[in-house]
């Protein structure tokens, strides 16, 4: 569904301000572990240029790491919003001009 070219902006302009409202991020997940000996840990996983990595979480950092997850979770969310929005205007764009082009042609 092919929207104007000011609400594809205006959208465009949202997603911007939304990304520049995040605060710190990671990427991976966290995980709870059984030790052998009894207990529980957590376990922050990631790949990241090229490799895995695998980090112990204190339990007092588990609320903060599981913000920056989410927050890593809505900056993919929104950059691939913002991909397929400028994907959309500049094919809308092309269009106007192909459209353009030819009634030029016709003049």
């Amino acid at each position: 569904m092919s929207k104007c070219q000011p609400k594809i902006e205006a959208e465009i302009v949202a997603v911007k301000k939304e990304l520049l409202e995040l605060e710190r991020m990671h990427p991976g997940s966290l995980s709870k572990q059984k030790r052998l000996r009894g207990g529980e840990y957590y376990q922050l996983s990631y790949s990241h240029g090229g490799r895995g990595h695998t980090k112990y979480v204190r339990p007092a950092d588990v609320p903060e790491v599981m913000q920056e997850l989410e927050n890593y979770r809505r900056f993919r969310e929104l950059t691939r919003r913002w991909v397929e929005l400028a994907i959309e205007l500049a094919k809308l764009k092309r269009d106007q001009s192909k459209s353009e082009r030819r009634n030029m042609e016709k003049e």
